[in-house]
């Protein structure tokens, strides 16, 4: 890549995977070609895979932190603490929430996304987002030691019947299991909507297996210690935590970037934004144009190697190459106790302690790879 000509400035925002894993191949290949400088708000940033596990007490939080400052200060990238508050396209620079600015030639970002409370009346007055993670993260040993020494038998809720939510409902079960909490998913119908017959038969069953009780009428509202549900009942906890709803980045509108109907950035197959062929945005605060997913880690991962190729595709002046998402993707729903329930697809579907294996060895296998 060094071909005697001035180094590039390449900008990544946010700490995302795509940017963790992008940050190798930019330091190993791009070195004497550009100048490669990370945007954070914190040194450190959760691996989102692991929360459940952290949440439960299987992991320590050291386990789930990815050093992003390390990371950077291996590749010879630079680490700038800061959060972007918007992006001067026409002035080619990031401007932070600081009233610095950071010169780039190409941009990227991967900034995740931001909790949307708005669709639950006082969510955001009663309830505990699980998005973005970093913040809850950092607001959990407070949740818990709150929830601890409560007299008697903690109750907690957990608004949104999905994935996430169904796997944070059994991670509580085993966080507290000394209390036997009473924890209540609260669902818009069934559970998980979006895995497979087999696999939602299999989590339901999990869920009935850890003490979980599902309610399959949505939360209506948050009030102090109740989830009001659309048919007029109350149900009483001591903790309602919310997974429902994602907004895009304030980053996003504040910038005029070009973006779907959510908001969330648009972006062409090589991960360039629709408009801009300098600008890059990976992770969940992406929408592909053309190749709809849901938000989830899986993907952003994935887009790590790629993003940074592209990236320096751009600066050689070279066609960038499309990133086409799989259609399907492995789902590992951790249950607490040693198991797991997998899923892919319209069919396979799968529970067990092997399942739970392949989960904590791809687990760490990730993390390996960005520490050793």
């Amino acid at each position: 890549m060094d071909d005697g000509t001035q180094a590039r400035r390449v900008v990544l925002v946010g700490g995302g995977h795509a940017h963790a894993l992008a940050l190798q191949v930019l330091g190993r290949a791009g070195r004497g070609a550009v100048r490669v400088t990370l945007v954070s708000p914190e040194p450190t940033t959760p691996y989102s895979g692991l929360l459940p596990a952290y949440v439960a007490g299987l992991a320590s939080r050291a386990d789930m932190e990815i050093d992003l400052a390390r990371l950077a200060a291996r590749w010879g990238v630079r680490f700038l603490k800061g959060r972007a508050a918007r992006i001067d396209r026409e002035g080619r620079r990031v401007i932070l929430a600081d009233g610095g600015t950071v010169p780039y030639d190409i941009l990227s970002l991967d900034v995740g996304i931001a909790p949307d409370l708005s669709r639950l009346p006082g969510a955001e007055a009663h309830g505990i987002p699980v998005k973005p993670i970093a913040a809850f993260a950092a607001r959990w040993d407070a949740i818990r030691s709150r929830l601890e020494t409560l007299p008697g038998r903690p109750a907690i809720a957990v608004a949104g019947g999905g994935v996430a939510g169904a796997e944070l409902a059994m991670a509580f079960r085993t966080a507290f299991a000394g209390r036997d909490p009473a924890v209540t998913l609260v669902c818009e119908g069934e559970v998980a909507p979006g895995l497979n017959d087999r696999a939602r038969r299999l989590l339901a069953a999990a869920l009935a297996r850890r003490g979980v009780t599902v309610e399959t009428v949505p939360a209506a509202a948050l009030e102090s210690a109740c989830v009001r549900l659309a048919d007029g009942r109350s149900l009483a906890c001591d903790a309602a935590f919310v997974t429902t709803g994602a907004a895009a980045p304030a980053l996003v509108a504040a910038s005029g970037l070009p973006c779907d109907e959510a908001g969330f950035a648009r972006v062409r197959e090589t991960l360039q934004l629709a408009d801009d062929d300098d600008i890059f945005a990976a992770g969940d605060c992406a929408a592909m144009i053309g190749h709809p997913r849901p938000k989830a880690g899986v993907f952003a991962v994935r887009q790590g190697p790629p993003l940074a190729d592209n990236i320096l595709r751009r600066v050689a002046g070279w066609p960038c190459r499309p990133v086409v998402p799989q259609r399907d993707h492995l789902v590992l729903i951790g249950t607490g106790d040693g198991r797991a329930v997998a899923a892919r697809g319209g069919r396979l579907a799968a529970s067990g302690r092997a399942a739970w294996w392949l989960k904590t060895w791809l687990d760490r296998r990730w993390m390996a790879r960005l520490r050793d």
